[in-house]
């Protein structure tokens, strides 16, 4: 155990030497937009977190869910086969729990209902990826004001010297402008990447929500189906018994 903390505790200095501190270095001679530059990557961060969360909790093996529903749905056991679709707590659930809960309905109108249903969830699945969408777009034009403006506040400077200046202090004026414009790449890039990621992530979803949509949609009518068979059988036989009455 002592020597893990004699590694660490040399580890630190060099760590902090390294990475820490040409980090502060840059953000401190950036300017301003640099605080908006970290900010825009820390929502961007947040968002890619929170979304990726959501989306691990939203997604479910469809297969496997409608094939325990229809044997209920077979057994007309509509009441269990609901109450599985609100356990579940997922956007598919709560398309099948919408048709479920409206099974007597013609097939048009079970539908109607899933693609309505299917329609409430979208916004869900697509909440703040356009805020993501736009710091990836914006991060690069941040970056580039931030250089305009340094080189200006560098000119600036050097026409109140009379244009007598050294080439140092204009390479430095220069790499000080074109900081922003770096962070505002390291902040479009991995935002553009968290954006086209989720963005693959929700249409998987909506893809499993029109697929729930339609097998459920197949399974209410088949089990309809089923039912009128059934009761055309019991008719026919029931044809007969009442001839040999009357016969009788």
């Amino acid at each position: 155990m002592n020597c893990v903390n004699l590694v660490w505790q040399s580890l630190v200095p060099g760590i902090y030497t390294d990475i820490f501190h040409p980090m502060t270095e840059l953000i401190s001679k950036g300017g301003p937009l640099v605080w908006l530059l970290m900010t825009c990557l820390g929502f961007s961060v947040a968002i890619f977190l929170e979304r990726l969360s959501y989306y691990h909790r939203a997604s479910m093996n469809i297969g496997e869910f409608l094939a325990g529903l229809a044997a209920l749905i077979r057994r007309r056991n509509f009441a269990e086969a609901l109450q599985e679709c609100v356990a579940t707590r997922v956007p598919a659930g709560r398309v099948i729990h919408a048709a479920l809960l409206r099974h007597h309905a013609p097939r048009e109108q079970l539908k109607e209902i899933v693609q309505e249903a299917g329609q409430l969830e979208v916004p869900r699945l697509e909440r703040y990826l356009g805020i993501l969408n736009a710091i990836a777009h914006v991060g690069p034009l941040i970056g580039l004001l931030g250089t305009v403006i340094g080189l200006l506040d560098s000119f600036t400077n050097m026409s109140s010297a009379n244009g007598i200046t050294t080439p140092a202090e204009v390479a430095r004026g220069v790499y000080q402008s074109l900081i922003t414009s770096a962070l505002g790449l390291v902040v479009a890039i991995p935002s553009y990447l968290f954006f086209a990621f989720l963005s693959a992530r929700s249409r998987s979803i909506m893809h499993d929500l029109e697929r729930a949509g339609v097998e459920i949609v197949n399974l209410i009518e088949d089990a309809k189906a089923t039912d009128n068979i059934v009761e055309f059988r019991q008719a026919a036989e029931d044809v007969p018994v009442k001839g040999r009455a009357r016969k009788n």
